[in-house]
Parts: C-alpha cells; structure tokens; sequence
C-alpha cells in the first residue's frame, strides 16, 4: 500500500514538474519556458498575443539569456536570443504575413530598409510558402550563426547580419512596434488578453 501511495506521489510531482516547463498558455497556445540556442539556454522573457479588430493571429514569445525589459538594449545586443510565433487564425495567409512583414521592417528601420534590404528579400521567401494554422515559427539568432529561421522544427534559411536581427527584431520591439500590447507582453508586463 504504502509503496502505491510513493508511486502515485511520484507521478504526481512528475506531472506538475512537466506542466511547470509551460510558461504561457493563451488563445489554445502553449509556449515553453525555455529554448536551447546554440548551447545556451535561453528563457522566456514573456509572451503575448497578436490581435486585429477581433481576430486573435498568433502567439509571440521573446527568448532570451536573463530577463530584460528594455527594448532597446534587446535590439541592439550581439547575444543569443530567439522569438517563437505559433499561428493561431486560419484567416492569416502567406500574402498576408508576407505585407504586414514587409511594413513592420520599414516601421522597425524608420523607413530606412536599404542597408537591410537583400536580407529583408531573403527573409521574405520563407513566407512564399503556405502558412496554415498551428504553424510554428522561430527567428533564432547568436552572434557567430546570424538570424536562422525556422519552420515547424525545419531550417528555412540563415541570414548573417547583426543590422538584420536588429531590424527583424524590432518589428516587435522599436518604438512603432507591430502591436504596442504585444511588445510589453513580450518585456514581461502582465496585460489582460481575456477579452480574446
């Protein structure tokens, strides 16, 4: 009996140990907690939702190597850091993440996109693909690999520029951010998504 109860018990903590690795949980998307860049283990900063009228598009967490919550110096730094997009809306398209991309860079850069712009071209033919709901995207980059995109766990392209992570990344966290909610979620504020 008493060895029944230590394996239920053991099962038990195995359980809430497994769930404890999930972070965030919002619009049917779990994100981990943790990721493995190029051996280094990065942590979630925080993630929010991507909303438009009121269609909920996707999930965006910020992975990096200790909390930050200055946007800038997140843009700006030559380390290891990821971003995770998982698609919840079959109402997004490759067409359409393709132009709401393509004008999030110009916001990112300021308008100035041509220092950037054979990268941005590259980058953009990952989304000449079908994008359906569930689909996973991760913007991986460290310092001696670039910025590797990634797709439902498949390498799409490398892109070694540190002016490109800078650009792509500020997409999310510059001063005209694709949504202003999403990049405090991402900097780790707590925002109220419950009307979604």
């Amino acid at each position: 009996m008493m060895n029944r109860f230590k394996s239920f018990m053991l099962s038990l903590c195995l359980l809430f140990s497994v769930n404890s690795s999930y972070a965030y949980t919002a619009g049917g998307v779990v994100l981990p907690d943790k990721m493995s860049v190029g051996g280094k283990l990065l942590v979630l900063n925080g993630a929010g939702l991507r909303t438009k009228f009121i269609l909920t598009l996707y999930a965006g967490g910020l992975y990096l190597g200790a909390k930050n919550a200055d946007a800038n110096k997140i843009i700006n730094a030559n380390e290891p850091m990821a971003i995770r997009l998982k698609i919840i809306s079959g109402f997004i398209t490759a067409e359409k993440m393709s132009t709401a991309t393509k004008e999030g860079f110009h916001n990112s850069t300021g308008g100035k996109t041509a220092p950037v712009q054979a990268q941005i071209d590259q980058f953009m033919g990952v989304f000449k693909q079908k994008i359906e709901k569930g689909d996973e995207f991760d913007f991986i980059y460290t310092p001696t690999g670039g910025t590797k995109i990634v797709k439902n766990n498949k390498a799409q392209t490398v892109i070694k520029s540190l002016a490109f992570k800078k650009a792509l990344f500020g997409i999310w966290l510059s001063n005209r951010p694709a949504q202003a909610s999403l990049k405090k979620e991402m900097l780790g504020e707590k925002i109220d998504n419950s009307i979604f």
